[in-house]
């Protein structure tokens, strides 16, 4: 009941006085502990609070708990910052500003717990907000619903602070305004806990990645969160986009001393990767090629210690030095194998190997048992999933682990990336364009002109399909897509380089939101498996009828035996590793695999052939396939095609190397962990395992892992480097126009 009198108004337990007084609390205030909690609670709740988001978040994800020390402090010294604007104004200020900050603050870690949930990663919101921004979202809502659904629990306990706030804080803690004296303790303890913070992070951690090392970094986020707590990781991300972050070079540019010797004999036509075991076939090569005989380094002619001597900056420097320490890949018998050849390239969206079947994909049965078959083949899932999957197949480069989009800020930037299949040929007189049907997702618009591309999209350039309401079909068919394009290219008079980014295999995979897979439902449904399974296959047995359109027209064309098709996967389906897990038969996790699907953590994976996959690189005119059991991934594909096509590229000046040369095998994972064919290097546990078939002592492996190391650190810090510095423009003046786009 409202009782009105000549003072104020009573409402509750509180009576109000004139406007801008603070409120009377009726009757007798708490005494004793309950007083003191009472009337210090606005001050001690901002620390309480953000501890317990840290914890119950770092639970419910599946993080470790060893480094409970290193985000508790700054986690109380962050609540003792945030009690500062709760504290120094009047009784209802204070109590709105205690409201507001504890909604953004659970809204945070809500955001974050979704973003590792549905694109298994978290994110640096600061930096990656202008993505954030112009991507469409409402094309993924389908999976951020189902994402919430199955995350309720998780999403509930970031929000209890509100409903403790509002429900009984409100009422029990005095918000009165404190003593400025009180105000100057507050501060100091904001001072003492962060330095104990700073102290904590310099103890002895063991590991690969230490709170020490991750502190002074703006990438490797997911272990920033681990270790750091996801407030100290947005706080870093803050001062990292404000002041930037001082990079650590190691100008120690050792390589392993130590070569597998654990290469079976090739049979006729196939490769291992080792020179001595490729042969010299010419069964496999096209009709009037022959095998090539000129083994001499794929370099340029650059002069990387001048470079280096006279670089702009000490980052530029490095770089040239590092180029220059790196031993090159030979030229092989395949060298040239396709050269003239039109090119199609696809990266195939969310697709995995496990699609591909005889009967009910053909034409993808064909193109992977019929010309170069990769056995070995891994798309590791790095930063930014779908742009990071381009940025290896594109580049031949890792993306940066946190922080800007190499691909998309590279758009903005105009940063001249060289070697680019599309201005590596655009330079040797082709016509290159590329297609998306999307929207402009990660601003490929700019990003994809930029590699040498005349970029056509959905709403710049290409009709997108319509259902029967006039809206556009999510996903849209890749089929479509290739019927609305490929007259675009077939009539030139030019050779053609192709781009296709595909987008029917995009998730979620289901009957009622993805129109691919309900287009598709009668091939899978006596398939035996679980819907959403069906739902995967469906959604990319389009990509299969796509491919079998583009055969038939390069055959109607006549120039099938003329064009060279390469397919990569961006990545694996990794929203969805419990389909994976279905239709392999097999588990790739210890524990929960509920848990594994839900947020990819790495370090639960004991089998990281989760990321083995399939490669095309196919051509009409090759007579027999060839079997390639190296080791390889999505950054070895660029020279590998670079190489085929007889292209003038340095082999030292990119993170992968051409698969069919006598390089080292390597695949380097988004966690750290890497495998070569000496063996796998765990990074959670420090351990190597030697592949089967190689011997090494204690000394040799430990000198091997510490070596590769290096070698892996380096490799994936160069796609940063060079975007910064724009490094490839000052290694080849005067080259960031002359590929633009015929």
């Amino acid at each position: 009941m409202i009782e009105h009198s000549r003072t104020g108004v009573n409402r509750g337990r509180y009576e109000y006085g004139s406007i801008g007084e603070e409120p009377r609390r009726r009757g007798r205030r708490p005494r004793g502990i309950l007083g003191l909690l009472s009337a210090l609670g606005p001050i001690l709740y901002f620390p309480m609070m953000l501890f317990y988001l840290e914890m119950a978040f770092h639970i419910y994800m599946g993080e470790s708990l060893k480094y409970i020390p290193v985000w508790l402090f700054f986690s109380i010294s962050l609540g003792f910052f945030l009690s500062l604007f709760a504290i120094n104004f009047s009784f209802r200020v204070n109590r709105i500003i205690t409201y507001v900050i504890t909604i953004l603050f659970s809204v945070v870690f809500c955001v974050e717990m979704m973003c590792k949930k549905i694109l298994a990663q978290y994110y640096q919101l600061f930096s990656i907000a202008k993505t954030a921004a112009g991507n469409k979202l409402t094309d993924y809502m389908s999976a951020i619903v189902q994402g919430i659904v199955k995350n309720l629990f998780g999403l509930l306990l970031m929000v209890l602070p509100i409903i403790f706030i509002y429900v009984i804080g409100r009422n029990f803690y005095n918000f009165k305004r404190k003593y400025i004296g009180l105000t100057g303790v507050v501060v100091g303890a904001v001072v003492v806990t962060h330095l104990l913070g700073l102290l904590v992070i310099h103890l002895p951690w063991k590991g690969d990645y230490t709170p020490k090392n991750l502190y002074a970094t703006d990438t490797n986020v997911d272990d920033q969160v681990e270790q750091l707590g996801v407030m100290n990781m947005l706080r870093l991300d803050l001062k990292h986009s404000l002041f930037g972050v001082k990079k650590k070079l190691n100008d120690d540019f050792e390589n392993p001393t130590f070569a597998a010797n654990n290469t079976k004999p090739s049979s006729e036509g196939s490769t291992n990767g080792e020179s001595d075991a490729v042969g010299t076939n010419t069964n496999t090569l096209p009709n009037g090629v022959t095998a090539n005989t000129d083994t001499s380094p794929n370099v340029m002619n650059v002069d990387l210690e001048t470079l280096a001597a006279n670089a702009p900056n000490d980052d530029v420097a490095w770089l040239c030095k590092y180029f220059n320490s790196v031993t090159p890949t030979n030229k092989n018998q395949y060298t040239g194998m396709f050269k003239g050849y039109n090119v199609i390239f696809l990266s195939a969206e969310g697709f995995d190997q496990y699609v591909i079947d005889k009967e009910k994909t053909p034409t993808l049965y064909k193109l992977t048992h019929e010309g170069f078959v990769f056995n070995n083949f891994y798309s590791p899932l790095h930063y930014t999933s779908t742009s990071g999957g381009e940025c290896q197949n594109l580049l031949g480069l890792y993306p940066k682990n946190g922080g800007e989009i190499i691909m998309q800020d590279s758009g903005d930037k105009g940063t001249n990336w060289y070697f680019s299949l599309a201005q590596q040929l655009n330079r040797a007189g082709y016509a290159s364009m590329g297609f998306h049907a999307n929207g402009n997702m990660y601003n490929r618009l700019n990003s994809h002109t930029n590699l040498g591309y005349k970029w056509i999209q959905g709403d710049s350039g290409l009709d997108l399909e319509l259902n029967s309401n006039g809206k556009k079909i999510w996903p849209q068919s890749d089929l479509y897509c290739m019927e609305q394009t490929v007259d675009k290219y077939l009539s030139s008079s030019q050779p053609f380089n192709v781009y296709y980014m595909t987008i029917s295999g995009h998730m979620p995979y289901d009957f009622e939101s993805n129109a691919v897979s309900v287009k598709n439902r009668d091939m899978v449904a006596d398939s035996g498996y679980s819907e959403k399974t069906q739902g995967y296959l469906a959604a990319n047995y389009e990509l299969d009828k796509a491919l079998e359109y583009l055969l038939k027209r390069l055959e109607e064309a006549g120039i099938a035996d003329k064009t060279l098709i390469v397919m990569a996967p961006d990545h694996i389906p990794y929203f969805d590793v419990d389909t994976i897990e279905e239709l392999a038969g097999k588990s790739f996790s210890s524990g929960d695999a509920t848990a594994l699907q839900q947020s990819l953590n790495e370090s639960m994976i004991t089998d990281y052939d989760l990321y083995k996959n399939s490669l095309i690189i196919w051509s009409a005119s090759m007579k027999e396939p060839v079997q390639v059991d190296k080791i390889c991934g999505q950054v070895d594909i660029l020279p590998t095609i670079s190489n085929l096509l007889g292209l003038e590229y340095d082999s030292r000046m990119l993170s992968g190397t051409d698969i069919l040369s006598d390089s080292q095998p390597l695949v380097a994972f988004s966690s750290g962990c890497w495998k070569t064919d000496a063996g796998f290097y765990n990074r959670y546990t420090g351990e190597f395992t030697l592949a089967e078939g190689v011997t090494m002592d204690d000394a040799q492996k430990e000198e091997y892992v510490a070596a590769m190391k290096k070698v892996v650190n380096n490799r994936r810090a160069l796609s940063e480097i060079i975007m910064a510095n724009d490094a490839y423009s000052y290694i080849f003046p005067n080259t960031k126009n002359s590929s633009s786009v015929q």
